[in-house]
């Protein structure tokens, strides 16, 4: 991920990790939906055992889909499931355990954060896994919330607190995430994120996401907004869609935000206006004769249009686009050239395929 390479799209399953095939089956049904990695929470040592049981199992279908550990409190169990995944996620804000959470004083938290966190880089080093700072909204610690609040601020603090730990380390596979349920947060911390990594010359790749989302309607508008705010200014690099459903409905709406920011596009994209008084043809069943004929072609941009006022401007970035020119015919355009003109309604749509197929051979 990064670099030159396409927004990934993640999800996560929702099972105990100990429910083994309920775990392969979710992994399985999201790899087929189209996800790219799975993070699955590994709480204990023995998740640890299951994690790995779990790789196996989803290898043996002939799925290598990267595996990511969650792994919240414990850098023990860090550790060890940095020897099973790819990737492991931490939290900044509950990394270090019991008492020495207690420690006040920024210097010895510090100190403490870089001794915990040293032999964590190490296995990481060792093993080629990737690690994900992982700072949540909600779970900041009591030294970052005294001093910043419960701030986008204080999210930034501690991302970048651990990040200059494993620059001190020269270990630089890592993934910055600022998670929150509240769309606002989650866009304002993650773009002042960007501005203080330009500051100290930093470049690394940024994993977006509203964290409990919610379901239907709700979580997909949230996510579209907070992700979509992002992917619009040119930020992040892989995404997850957090909703209260199976893993693989994530998939989808994950795409279809990437598709709409033209951060990824992985399907034929339609540009169509609500028609109006000037339609002179039924708009809604133009469109759809047009995506049936033309929803296999990925990457093209096709317009359909329901008048030539505002069709030609309005259209102007698309591939090939089809506008009502007057009752029942129809010009037929070629980026911002009527190629075809006043073509009969009902050959339109067949006139429309020829000059693609065409174009596409020539």
């Amino acid at each position: 991920m990064g670099g030159h390479y396409p927004v990934r799209v993640q999800t996560m399953t929702n099972l105990p990790t100990s429910d083994i095939e309920g775990q392969v089956s979710q992994i399985l049904r999201a790899a087929n939906a189209g996800a790219e990695y799975v993070r699955i929470t590994v709480p204990t040592l023995k998740d640890v055992e299951n994690l790995a049981e779990i790789k196996s199992r989803v290898t043996r279908h002939a799925v290598t889909i990267p595996l990511i550990a969650d792994v919240h409190f414990s850098p023990k169990i860090a550790m060890e499931a940095a020897k099973v995944a790819a990737k492991v996620r931490i939290n900044p804000g509950n990394l270090i355990e019991g008492e020495r959470r207690k420690e006040k004083g920024e210097r010895e938290y510090l100190e403490i954060m870089h001794e915990t966190l040293r032999p964590l880089l190490g296995v990481c080093r060792e093993h080629g896994t990737a690690l994900r700072i992982g700072t949540n909204h909600g779970s900041l610690s009591e030294r970052i919330l005294d001093q910043y609040g419960d701030t986008p601020e204080g999210m930034v603090q501690a991302t970048l607190e651990a990040v200059r730990i494993c620059r001190d380390e020269n270990f630089h596979d890592i993934v910055l995430s600022l998670k929150s349920s509240n769309v606002k947060v989650m866009v304002e911390a993650t773009r002042l994120l960007v501005r203080r990594m330009d500051e100290e010359g930093m470049d690394y790749p940024l994993h977006l996401g509203v964290t409990e989302a919610g379901e239907g309607e709700d979580g997909r508008l949230k996510s579209a907004i907070g992700i979509g705010s992002l992917l619009v200014d040119g930020i992040g690099d892989t995404i997850r869609v957090s909703l209260t459903e199976d893993p693989e409905f994530e998939i989808p709406v994950a795409y279809g935000i990437l598709q709409a920011s033209r951060a990824r596009i992985t399907r034929t994209e339609y540009i169509s206006c609500p028609g109006c008084g000037r339609t002179t043809f039924n708009l809604q069943e133009a469109v759809k004769k047009v995506k049936e004929a033309t929803g296999h072609l990925t990457g093209l941009k096709i317009a359909v249009m329901g008048c030539i006022v505002n069709g030609p401007g309005e259209m102007a970035d698309a591939d090939y686009g089809y506008v009502g020119a007057g009752p029942g015919k129809v010009h037929i355009y070629k980026g911002k050239t009527a190629i075809l003109k006043n073509v009969d309604e009902g050959e339109a749509v067949g006139r429309l395929i020829e000059l693609i197929n065409d174009s596409l051979l020539s």
